[in-house]
């Protein structure tokens, strides 16, 4: 029996390297894949023997479905201690929002951005409804894992900050399902500025989801999703042994 094949090229292949890891949506990079799993599992072994990095709550994550991570944030470790927490099967569908303006500006930050990170530009500034409407579409596809930080930039004290509208004008009236997670020792093992990551222990707790269904799309509801969100993040950083 005879077949007729056709092979279709991935959509960006003839664009610069550079410019196709700028783009989001990417599309499917076999190489990049590969790096990206076996980075997964350095970063794995290096939180766990070189900041002993405990996680509480990994019961709470959904089997099925879409879902929304949302943490404090005091450290680059954050990002990795929730993408660590994932199955390694997620590993490639999660993708944590981060600074256009930061990470997407030299080769360096961008390669580790994409690459390593599957992170997704989230412009503060600018183009800040482009940018929801990007975690949107990644929520509307079955199975994928949006991680978000909605302080907005890492603190520079270890406290938790107000939380910013973006992820309740997000969530509010929606049925995806948002765990709230707090990360404990980040702060101390890595705080801005500091080139280098410190010996310090680390404790992630997630919690158990919620939703926010029965709420108005808008102001209102936004506002009423970033205090739920932040007074939970808040309850975790006390049962997490936070001093901050």
């Amino acid at each position: 029996m005879k077949h007729d094949w056709q092979y279709d090229t991935i959509q960006d292949s003839n664009q610069p390297l550079v410019e196709r890891w700028r783009q989001f949506p990417r599309q499917p990079d076999m190489f990049v894949y590969a790096v990206r799993s076996l980075a997964a599992l350095g970063i794995r072994a290096w939180l766990s023997v070189y900041h002993r990095i405990e996680v509480t709550g990994r019961a709470h994550l959904p089997a099925e479905g879409s879902y929304v991570l949302v943490a404090n944030h005091t450290s680059h470790l954050d990002a990795l201690s929730l993408l660590s927490a994932l199955p390694l099967s997620k590993i490639h569908r999660a993708f944590p929002a981060a600074a256009a303006d930061y990470f997407f500006t030299s080769i360096p930050r961008l390669a580790i951005a994409t690459v390593i990170v599957n992170a997704l530009p989230f412009d503060r500034r600018a183009h800040f409804r482009q940018s929801l409407t990007l975690c949107q579409e990644v929520l509307a596809d079955p199975g994928n894992v949006l991680i978000l930080f909605p302080e907005g930039t890492r603190s520079t004290t270890g406290t938790i900050g107000e939380f910013k509208p973006g992820v309740g004008l997000l969530l509010a009236g929606t049925s995806v399902p948002v765990l709230p997670c707090h990360t404990s020792g980040a702060f101390d093992a890595w705080p801005k500025g500091k080139m280098l990551p410190r010996p310090r222990r680390l404790r992630l707790m997630i919690g158990p989801p919620r939703n926010y269904a029965a709420l108005q799309p808008g102001k209102g509801g936004a506002l009423h999703v970033c205090e739920d969100l932040r007074h939970a993040v808040l309850e975790l950083a006390a049962m997490n042994g936070a001093s901050r």
